[in-house]
């Protein structure tokens, strides 16, 4: 807010809009560490309305279900042999290999999304698939001395089949785009079921998180992700996961600028 214009979109409305009815758009753009001036202008027949004016501040949390179509600006690595697929029970493919991966999403719907490594032919034992977060930003450095304030960092994985290889996670730092930092680590059948694994972090700079799945020895090896959270604070230490976090990984503190916002008819970002 009160910086140049950075970023705008128009939503179509397809047919009549009834009175009362309430149109909802889900904006994930905004993940600049900055305040945002969202507006909203009606367009019609007759012209272009009055604007209505909502400033958005920080949000201390960020949470992924992979259900907008943008995956919440998650991105394929290109170094890698294959990609991370989007997939939900009812959309799959009714030739799925049986005996590996989930039969619903993180909440049991049948019609819910998440993130999964296909391990079918043509891929071979030891080949890698690597999902990146998007660049979050951290808090200014505070000039009196260290804020050490910690976040906790949160996710789901399923890990069912008899070849199930490994699931990795790593922290990759501004300008050290060579260099990541083994967070967590888990390995092996975990059965038809759904994991959750908690991860205190702190930071030092911006930073992105790296998912990577790794094939193992045949095709019923298929992992998934779901539900991604970083939330402001310690995880509760009942929460904490302990057995499959990397000794020794180094911890990274951040503040999370990405903003589902429900907005009406048309978005402009600040001037």
């Amino acid at each position: 807010a009160g910086q140049q214009r950075w970023w705008e979109q128009e939503i179509k409305i397809n047919g009549n809009i009834q009175k009362g009815e309430l149109i909802t758009y889900n904006l994930t753009e905004l993940i600049k560490p900055e305040a945002y001036e969202v507006r909203l202008t009606p367009l019609t027949k007759f012209g272009e309305g009055d604007s209505t004016i909502r400033v958005i501040k920080y949000s201390g949390e960020f949470h992924c279900g992979f259900e907008d179509g943008n995956i919440c600006l998650f991105t394929q690595d290109d170094t890698d042999n294959f990609d991370w697929t989007k997939q939900s029970t009812a959309t799959r493919n009714t030739k799925y290999t049986p005996n590996t991966g989930p039969n619903a999403d993180r909440s049991g719907s049948k019609e819910g999304f998440y993130m999964y490594i296909e391990t079918s032919r043509p891929r071979l034992e030891g080949e890698k698939a690597r999902l990146l977060s998007p660049v979050f930003s951290i808090a200014p450095k505070n000039p009196y001395g260290p804020t050490n304030t910690a976040y906790c960092f949160s996710f789901f994985y399923h890990m069912y089949g008899q070849h199930i290889g490994v699931l990795n996670v790593y922290l990759r730092l501004k300008g050290q785009t060579t260099i990541e930092n083994p967070l967590w680590s888990s390995s092996g059948n975990k059965g038809q079921r759904w994991n959750e694994a908690h991860v205190n972090i702190y930071p030092i700079t911006s930073f992105q998180l790296i998912f990577e799945g790794i094939r193992g020895p045949g095709i019923e090896g298929d992992i998934a992700i779901d539900d991604v959270s970083i939330a402001e604070g310690e995880c509760a230490k009942q929460d904490l996961t302990t057995k499959n976090s990397v000794d020794g990984a180094v911890g990274i503190l951040v503040h999370i600028w990405l903003f589902p916002v429900i907005v009406l008819i048309s978005i402009l970002s600040p001037r």
